[in-house]
């Protein structure tokens, strides 16, 4: 059943988003190295069944499965010149699952960094991240995408050249950054400063806020510093489930779904008008989630001390963000 998203946000006091798209498919048999945009040609079954199962679990928001279908990330892989391709078909997968479902569900087209660096630091200049970003979003937007969910992203630069797309293929969009234990993107942005993002363009984000991340409180402290300068703009929460770490060679995620269902409460009163899980997250941890908003009652906004004692980690206690971030091991694998 198709949904605007502006829509579902003006009728309700929260919407669900989806859970995790590269660690399930992880589980579901994606070898260590392999694109996962390449399943929406080669195993497009799993990926509906992906979908589904988050729709089962109560997600009014699916994401598409072309987090990396851009021409840089693709081309690691010789396959830059799909990115058009595979990102339309991960829209008309998922568009399929929406479609079928027996309530209203929004399919959010992923787009995530390209991987380079901007000028002078790389050799990514702005014109061909533009350029890259519209060949995904048209792509998305020809197979059915109800908005462009723009995501995991860490410099100001890289957002604004994926927003200006989305605009320039005429398709609103939302956007959320990565921030890490410091308070920061890898960049250094501040999560307070991310609405400042946006001001100059033709067209606002329908959202913008977090996702990703080291854990469930880290990602609640930084939508309280957003939620001081968002104005009425709905934020975003998509947290990680629980703290990553590595056993072996793999990386594993300590949440519960009963940590996920906390994260999800503290999530709606801290502000969040969309919730979701991003690594890690399972459909039962979304079902959780789900079942833990349903029966919540809006509350006060949670206080430092609240959010590290209902959740996973320390930055609710550390009293200043640095000025320098750090690459996390969970923005180098798919969301």
């Amino acid at each position: 059943m198709r949904a605007a998203l502006s829509d579902l946000l003006a009728s309700r006091d929260w919407l669900l988003a989806d859970g995790a798209t590269g660690t399930n498919l992880f589980e579901m048999g994606l070898a260590s190295g392999e694109p996962p945009e390449l399943w929406n040609v080669d195993q497009p079954e799993r990926i509906q069944a992906l979908h589904r199962d988050f729709v089962d679990a109560g997600a009014d928001i699916i994401l598409t499965n072309s987090f990396g279908a851009n021409r840089f990330r693709l081309a690691l892989h010789g396959n830059e010149y799909r990115a058009s391709e595979l990102s339309r078909r991960a829209a008309e997968l998922a568009r399929s699952v929406a479609d079928a479902a027996p309530r209203p569900v929004v399919v959010a087209g992923s787009v995530g960094p390209t991987g380079e660096l901007f000028e002078p630091l790389g050799r990514l200049t702005d014109s061909d991240a533009v350029a890259a970003f519209g060949e995904t979003i048209e792509g998305l937007r020809d197979g059915g995408v109800d908005v462009i969910w723009i995501e995991t992203m860490s410099a100001v630069e890289e957002v604004r050249a994926a927003a200006r797309a989305a605009i320039g293929a005429g398709i609103p969009y939302t956007a959320t950054c990565t921030f890490d234990t410091a308070g920061r993107t890898m960049m250094g942005v501040a999560p307070d400063a991310l609405a400042a993002v946006f001001d100059d363009l033709a067209v606002p984000p329908v959202a913008f806020g977090a996702n990703c991340g080291v854990g469930a409180s880290d990602i609640l402290v930084s939508l309280l510093e957003m939620a001081a300068t968002a104005g009425a703009v709905p934020l975003i929460s998509k947290g990680n489930c629980g703290v990553p770490r590595f056993e072996g060679t793999d990386i594993v995620y300590s949440g519960t779904p009963d940590l996920m269902a906390r994260y999800a409460a503290l999530a709606a009163d801290g502000g969040a008008r969309i919730i979701g899980g991003c690594c890690g997250t399972t459909p039962a941890h979304l079902a959780a989630m789900r079942a833990a908003l349903d029966a919540h009652e809006r509350g006060a906004v949670p206080s430092r001390d609240q959010i590290r004692g209902a959740s996973d980690r320390r930055r609710a206690s550390r009293p200043a963000r640095i000025a320098v971030g750090r690459p996390d091991v969970t923005t180098v694998i798919t969301p």
